[in-house]
């Protein structure tokens, strides 16, 4: 018998059967800003299908049932013999399956790949973030691949692939491949000069043999991994495959797989190499934390994708309850009080979206002075994009009251996962000193983005107030280490605001000039300036289409 007093109303639907590219209009619009029209159509048809997919019921049980049933370390099989393999529900392949086979590993190789590539991973990731750990090493070991040209023509075409094969075979058995990262020590950390693993070189040419540990070791079910050691010439890159040409396994021992706050369904684990963990020079002795570079470089902007990917989903998650919860006589949506909340998370999103956008399209572009922005450009929007995910995520999820704080609203899943881009890839103190130190030490890079800032100068008032206080400050570095962070975020913050002025709808820019650059806001999100039209702000945000 059902009770009279159990029927459900003002109840907001799920949001599922959407296009989550379509819907998103501050990505749909990068994507036709930054590609040549002769690629414009396929890649459209290519995201608006992942974004249907991302957005159907089906992808979205994927996501919850990666993270209930998370990876599971096996060190032997039944016959005691060593395996070191990491178990995982069947839903994380078949997210890992569709991101592979939607290009998310496929960028280096083909025109507008990097920004095709960018909006994918943006899209693909609000179903689950977790799996977007071996699609963005994968993707981001070819620069320092090609380091080694003879393996780079064996491995980047297994990047590049279509095909997820989850088996571990040789190389020349597989018709795609991931590839994961062994970077940091305990004794060391970000401070990877500090590692101790040790690299013996063999007689056969570039091979070694190695000694020692890893921390942290993303993605440890990767057919190869790119590490750090110390060989005879100093800090080196290799590449150390889990099975061998002769198709024996590699000595890589998993020690245990880490109990982390979020990232619940991907699996991150300490390995140790005995002495006989086999290993391929990548780039010359001595040279390793530059050939690693390109690699590091490609990952921190996949941090600035993954936080704007979970900063459109919560956001579209609380537009979406506003525009169907009705309180206090009207929907919440249309109440100014939480319009101000809405609009001023939807204008940080975009900001975001925006700005990563742009600097995929830096390297399409490949031009000296994109290659030039991206170098001081990533550390700072790296910095500021990631630390601005927490608090955007937890204000949505309090827009939908208590039902945000319950884990099947999945808001409480992106609130644990908002920490970790901020953190991976080097925290927010290392981002800052990178900052600076392509201010010291790469004239280019600082007038490659003098220059983008300036293409909108003139345009808002509050902006060009921004800037000149910019310049002030950087003409004055004394004791700049210790306000590199306060740099750091003006730098991300002028950028947002200049890209905002040039493509963002007069809305969009004037809030966030008027919030971010024009000190008419206070601290917490809802507290722009009442006279801006903020309702085109929060439609914009709508998942719908």
């Amino acid at each position: 018998m059902t009770a009279a007093s159990h029927t459900v109303t003002n109840q907001a639907p799920p949001l599922v059967g959407y296009d989550v590219f379509t819907s998103d209009r501050a990505l749909a619009e990068a994507v036709s800003r930054h590609l040549p029209a002769e690629l414009l159509d396929e890649a459209l048809g290519e995201l608006r299908a992942l974004g249907r997919a991302t957005g159907s019921e089906q992808v979205r049980e994927w996501g919850e049932l990666a993270n209930a049933f998370p990876p599971r370390l096996r060190t032997h099989d039944r016959y005691g013999h060593r395996i070191d393999e990491v178990e995982f529900h069947p839903s994380w392949h078949r997210l890992l399956g569709k991101a592979v086979a939607a290009g998310l590993t496929d960028a280096w190789g083909r025109p507008g790949g990097h920004v095709r590539r960018a909006a994918g991973f943006l899209v693909a990731t609000q179903a689950e973030a977790g799996h977007g750990c071996p699609v963005s090493m994968t993707h981001a070991a070819v620069p320092a691949l090609r380091a080694e040209p003879e393996l780079a023509a064996v491995w980047e075409p297994l990047a590049a692939s279509r095909v997820y094969e989850r088996e571990l075979r040789p190389a020349a058995g597989k018709a795609g491949a991931l590839l994961g990262m062994g970077l940091t020590e305990k004794q060391g950390g970000s401070d990877v000069r500090a590692n101790t693993t040790s690299a013996r070189p063999l007689a056969a040419d570039g091979a070694y043999l190695l000694t020692g540990h890893k921390w942290f070791c993303s993605a440890p079910m990767s057919d190869a991994f790119l590490v750090l050691a110390q060989a005879p010439g100093g800090l080196t890159c290799f590449l150390v495959p889990r099975v061998l040409d002769d198709g024996t396994r590699n000595a890589f021992a998993i020690q245990r797989l880490k109990d982390k706050l979020g990232n619940r369904s991907n699996a991150s684990a300490e390995v140790e190499f005995d002495g006989t963990t086999w290993a391929r020079r990548v780039g010359e002795e001595g040279r390793g934390l530059r050939t690693v570079m390109g690699m590091v470089a490609a990952t921190r902007l996949d941090c600035v994708l993954g936080s704007a990917a979970l900063m459109r989903q919560a956001v579209a998650q609380a537009v979406h309850h506003a525009s169907y919860r009705a309180a206090f006589g009207g929907l919440l949506a249309d109440k100014p009080l939480m319009r101000n909340v809405l609009a001023d998370l939807a204008v940080e999103s975009e900001a975001a979206t925006v700005l990563g956008m742009r600097l995929a399209a830096a390297y399409d572009s490949g031009t000296e002075r994109d290659l030039a922005l991206l170098r001081i450009a990533v550390p700072a929007a790296k910095y500021w994009v990631t630390k601005r995910c927490v608090p955007v995520v937890a204000e949505a999820l309090e827009c939908l009251g208590g039902n945000g704080y319950v884990e099947e609203s999945g808001l409480p899943r992106l609130l644990r996962e908002s920490p970790l881009n901020s953190v991976w890839e080097g925290a927010g103190n290392i981002q800052a000193l990178d900052v600076l130190r392509a201010l010291r030490t790469e004239p280019a890079a600082l007038d490659a983005y003098l220059r983008e800032v300036g293409e909108a100068r003139g345009a808002d008032p509050r902006l060009d107030r921004a800037i000149r206080g910019l310049l002030t400050e950087l003409a004055d570095l004394d004791g700049v280490e210790a306000r590199a962070r306060r740099l750091a975020e003006r730098m991300a913050l002028v950028l947002q605001g200049a890209l905002l002025v040039r493509w963002a709808p007069p809305e969009v820019a004037d809030a966030f000039c008027a919030g971010r650059l024009g000190g008419d806001a206070g601290s917490a999100f809802g507290t722009l300036p009442h006279t801006l039209d903020l309702r085109v702000v929060v439609e914009r945000a709508r998942a719908v289409g």
